[in-house]
């Protein structure tokens, strides 16, 4: 049985079917990373709510999204029915204790949740072009917008701050051109089309401020449990681009933010990824590899990464290289593709001479899995067929009565519900093309009684000042020589503007910094 140690996931059998022993997952390799994966209906949610439960009592915050609304119950308490009860002595689990625990609902629309956002600064050039899908050379500009922003000191926090900055680059692509490359006004108006599709999905209400602060999801409570984070993310996933871009940019925030610890003896975080297919699918190499950085490094910062996914094929081999503690429900093996998934399986676990891991992996039933996590120094299990064991907390979804009085005694009530907007790139741009125009018009009264061509002798000429003597002193030549105080205020700016680039480091997701 789990101790304060360990998490108990349930009991392995023998070849029999009789009870082998309990199978854990050690907290302090549970910053190692894990794979949940199986087909739908095999029980991956209920793997994933039991672990939730795991980490939360042991105090480690988690967070998680909720793809069919289901997972919402892990905030109320359980019930005993015959089919739990059945496997609670199946898996020797006794006393078999109800919990409710306490969860943080999230959304990033509003509706199911506290308000989730991020700013298009914090976001970055690499990230928004994913969720933008955009070609290379697009990126390309969107990477020279974002370094006008950073030189220029633009704030971008929403939609119209992009926007706006994009209309200001199209206006000005010649100048640009001449310094950053070949920026052209059809692949600008290309971006901003696509901004405006992103906008009608819904992008609007994630970005801006008030930004999510990552010790909001790090909250534990007064008792000493981890407070679990739940992303409603049933009308997020109609536009599976937004989900799984949102999912990085978290993940690169926890990996810019937090401080390196080394090796804990549980993690600060975990960080369930769920339908971790679409994080991959079609996403270019560069990203990938550094996603495979981030999930390399993030550990020794506390953080916990688990993937869950129908098919391990699903993840690349560099990452699923990382990923030590394993949950491999039941495959199906109909067509080449799900053989290969089968296999794939099969050989990342350590073999168990008393069963064929990949004939095993199609004979699994529902919340039934093979098990293998990391053992004392970091020694991957030999690969059990386990029951896993039920969970503590209500199996199946939550009523929105339920779900709206958690919310209104959330710990993060009223800090994200009322949007600011304050002054950024659209406002700062709008009063320079305002005060340019009135410049302008300032000027041409001065010039109004003036003819551009003159003719000496018609009247249109003005009389030259007299010299001493009464002889006319020359007229003045034009001079574009700056004065001493014009260069001295220039060079001031200058300096400004390059310390204000250079103080603008971006992670390795292109994300910003928030302690920039």
């Amino acid at each position: 049985m789990a101790d304060d140690t360990s998490i108990f996931l349930g009991a392995s059998r023998k070849p029999d079917d009789s009870y082998q022993r309990a199978e854990q997952l050690l907290l302090q390799y549970g910053n190692r990373h894990g794979l949940i994966t199986g087909a739908t209906g095999t029980g991956k949610t209920v793997s994933l709510q039991i672990l939730a439960e795991g980490f939360s009592n042991a105090g480690v915050p988690v967070f998680c999204a909720d793809i069919k609304g289901d997972l919402s119950g892990i905030a109320m308490m359980g019930k005993a029915q015959d089919f739990l009860v059945k496997r609670a002595e199946q898996v020797k689990l006794d006393p078999y204790d109800f919990q409710e625990f306490p969860v943080i609902f999230w959304d990033l629309f509003g509706e199911q949740g506290h308000p989730i956002r991020a700013t298009v600064s914090e976001m970055g050039p690499l990230l928004l072009s994913r969720l933008m899908n955009l070609s290379e050379a697009q990126e390309g500009i969107m990477n020279i917008a974002f370094r006008i922003a950073d030189e220029d000191g633009l704030l971008l926090l929403d939609m119209k701050d992009l926007q706006a900055l994009l209309a200001n680059i199209a206006e000005r692509a010649d100048e640009i051109s001449s310094r950053y490359g070949n920026v052209t006004k059809p692949s600008v108006g290309a971006i901003q089309r696509t901004l405006l599709v992103l906008e009608q999905q819904g992008a609007a209400h994630f970005f801006g401020e008030p930004a999510l602060r990552i010790a909001d999801i790090m909250r534990t409570t007064r008792d000493g449990r981890g407070a679990i984070s739940v992303l409603a993310a049933d009308r997020l996933m109609m536009n599976p681009r937004l989900y799984a871009t949102f999912l990085l940019w978290l993940m690169s925030e926890l990996f810019e933010e937090l401080p390196e610890v080394g090796d804990p003896d549980r993690p600060k975080l975990v960080f369930f990824f769920d339908e971790a297919h679409l994080l991959f699918d079609e996403a270019p190499k560069v990203l990938i590899d550094r996603v495979e950085q981030v999930v390399r490094l993030i550990r020794s910062k506390g953080v916990g990464v688990y993937f869950v996914t129908q098919n391990p094929l699903d993840i690349p081999e560099k990452v699923l290289a990382q990923l030590g503690n394993r949950v491999q429900h039941a495959l199906r093996a109909y067509t080449p593709r799900e053989q290969q998934a089968v296999k794939t399986a099969a050989d990342t676990f350590r073999p168990n001479p008393d069963f064929d891991c990949a004939t095993a992996i199609t004979q699994l039933g529902t919340g039934e899995a093979l098990v293998s996590t990391l053992e004392v120094k970091g020694v991957p299990s030999m690969v059990q067929r386990t029951l896993i064991r039920p969970p503590s907390s209500r199996l199946g979804p939550i009523t929105a009565d339920e779900r709206r009085k958690l919310i209104d005694q959330s710990p993060v009530a009223g800090q994200y519900d009322q949007t600011i907007d304050r002054e950024s790139a659209f406002e700062m741009l709008q009063k320079k093309a305002m005060g340019a125009q009135e410049a302008e018009e300032q000027a041409q009264p001065a010039d109004s009684g003036r003819s551009r061509w003159t003719i000496p002798g018609f009247g249109n000429d003005d009389p030259p000042p007299q010299q001493s003597g009464g002889r006319r002193a020359p007229a003045p030549r034009p001079s574009n020589r700056q004065t001493v105080a014009e260069a001295a205020i220039k060079a001031v700016v200058r300096s400004v503007g390059s310390s204000v680039g250079r103080a603008i480091v971006r992670g390795i997701l292109g994300s910003l910094s928030r302690g920039r």
